[in-house]
């Protein structure tokens, strides 16, 4: 039986959200970080305020 993909926090940099988006996704982590800090450069809100929801909303391992 396949195993299913849970969408989790795991542990991580910080909360451990692109840790479980990149898990989720099958890809490494370092391309969710980098988008967050890319989301981040005109004024931080754009990226820190979706971070911040997948933070609350995401349930952790």
């Amino acid at each position: 039986m396949p195993q299913e993909h849970d969408l989790r926090r795991q542990n991580g940099i910080l909360g451990g959200i692109c840790g479980g988006l990149g898990a989720f996704f099958g890809l490494n982590p370092w391309w969710f970080r980098l988008l967050f800090l890319i989301l981040l450069v005109p004024g931080g809100l754009p990226g820190l305020l979706p971070y911040v929801l997948l933070w609350i909303v995401i349930p952790h391992r």
